[in-house]
């Protein structure tokens, strides 16, 4: 008889794990209010309202001077990238800003595009939305969302914006027409910072869904990098009917069994599913993969405590928020950067592009804010979140730049998005793709989408 219960509950139990191991899971889809006090009792304001990007010969002028207090470390002998920012190079970039940067013509270009503020979830959310000027007959386009992370912003995504809504103008086919849907995360740039604790990746991915909703969009495309690809992917977790396809150029995938096979040699490596180029790009492990992270994640770890400390420094010097962030810029870009004087910067990026990025940050006070991202999405825990586990069940595409910061082959991106149906080897790129190879990640986003029109 115990036999019997033994065999039956054993059968049982392999029958549940078949069943249940690839269920596709959802994220409940709560609610939260974000802004100060206590949620009114009327309901929310959904206008939309447009806005626009402003300066001020006292903002320009109180920039400038600070420039000027500026006190400098001079840097050792020989140091260039590896212990941060390099000074001398540093005293070009504020000779720059201070003399030759004209931040009222960015101004300008920022606002190109049409900008929008809407309320959702107590919080003034902005977006960028620009919709294609010509289309082709009987075609309507494709809406996109366009999510950026830390230390970047929307505007990252200026250069590749057009390739998207007017790609015949730049001489690729329109057989994929995109209007292009670009907010800012809130606490950066022009969305209003949370007055309370906890506003994570998943409590952002339900705001950015309702506002997909109140654009009139039902199904859409998403796509994002850096704390984007978190965005984005609890998006799908959240509401998978209502996302036709992800596409990711970074992605978090901490629940997986072939993480340390590399260290196992390349023929191990082969056996698991590993190709030569996985091989190629976490080859030295113990460098590409442990000592890259000892020295590249100091930043996360101070971010994910206590942000408001070195916020306050930041906040308060232009000088040092610049360095504390064009840091990332040229080392996320490519490692090697590390032991150039100028931190190769200017091989990748313009400095106006560059300091418009910095100016985002600086005009509107939004670098604490920004930081307190880390300490709601990391200050728990890594794996002590539900999302953490799941897997994802929407189509997803994947763009794996060789410069990004780890390297995720295949087999691993495939363990947490199972329905994977493009993964793609850039031939050049790092961290900050859509600003420094806007024609690659475009390109293969509308491959990504043509597999999954042909479904």
């Amino acid at each position: 008889m115990w036999l019997e219960i033994l065999l039956a509950s054993g059968l049982g139990f392999l029958i549940y794990w078949f069943v249940s191991r690839d269920k596709e899971e959802t994220l409940p889809l709560e609610d939260g209010w974000w802004g100060p006090g206590a949620k009114p009792t009327v309901r929310e304001d959904e206008s939309i309202l447009p806005f626009k990007v402003e300066t001020s010969e006292e903002e320009i002028r109180d920039l400038h001077q600070r420039i000027d207090r500026f006190r400098p470390t001079p840097s050792l002998e020989g140091s260039r990238f590896h212990y941060g920012f390099n000074s001398k190079y540093l005293k070009k970039i504020l000779s720059y800003w201070r003399n030759e940067f004209d931040w009222r013509k960015q101004v300008e270009i920022l606002n190109k595009y049409p900008h929008f503020k809407t309320k959702i979830e107590g919080l003034d959310i902005h977006f960028v939305h620009v919709k294609p000027t010509q289309l082709p007959s009987g075609c309507s386009p494709k809406p996109l969302l366009m999510v950026h992370g830390w230390p970047g912003s929307f505007y990252e995504f200026y250069k590749i914006i057009p390739l998207l809504t007017d790609p015949k103008s730049h001489g690729l086919s329109d057989e994929h027409v995109f209007e292009v849907i670009c907010p800012s995360i809130p606490g950066y740039s022009f969305s209003e910072a949370s007055s309370k604790k906890g506003l994570n990746s998943v409590a952002t991915a339900r705001i950015f869904y309702k506002l997909m909703l109140r654009l009139g969009f039902q199904e859409f495309y998403i796509q994002g990098g850096d704390w984007g690809s978190l965005i984005c992917t609890n998006m799908a977790q959240l509401v998978p009917s209502h996302v036709k396809g992800l596409h990711l150029n970074m992605a978090f995938v901490l629940r997986s069994t072939h993480t340390l096979a590399p260290l196992l040699g390349r023929r191990i490596g082969g056996l698991l599913g590993y190709t030569e180029r996985d091989m190629e790009l976490l080859s030295p492990f113990k460098e590409k993969v442990f000592y890259s992270i000892m020295r590249e994640s100091g930043y996360m770890h101070i971010q994910a405590t206590k942000p408001d400390t070195v916020g306050c420094a930041l906040n308060d010097s232009p000088v040092g928020l610049a360095a504390y962030i064009l840091e990332k810029f040229s080392t996320w870009t490519n490692a090697d950067f590390r032991d150039l004087e100028d931190g190769g910067l200017e091989r990748k990026f313009s400095l106006d592009d560059l300091l418009t990025n910095i100016m985002l940050y600086w005009t509107t006070g939004s670098i604490v804010s920004s930081q307190r991202y880390y300490k709601e999405n990391l200050g728990q825990g890594l794996m002590t979140q539900k999302h953490e586990w799941m897997k994802v069940s929407v189509p997803t595409g994947f763009a794996a730049f060789p410069c990004e910061l780890l390297h995720l082959p295949e087999r691993s991106v495939r363990a947490k998005y199972p329905k994977l149906l493009s993964y793609s080897y850039m031939a050049r790129g790092g961290h900050f793709a859509a600003l420094e190879e806007p024609d690659l990640l475009a390109q293969d986003i509308r491959k990504f989408v043509t597999l999954v029109e042909q479904q």
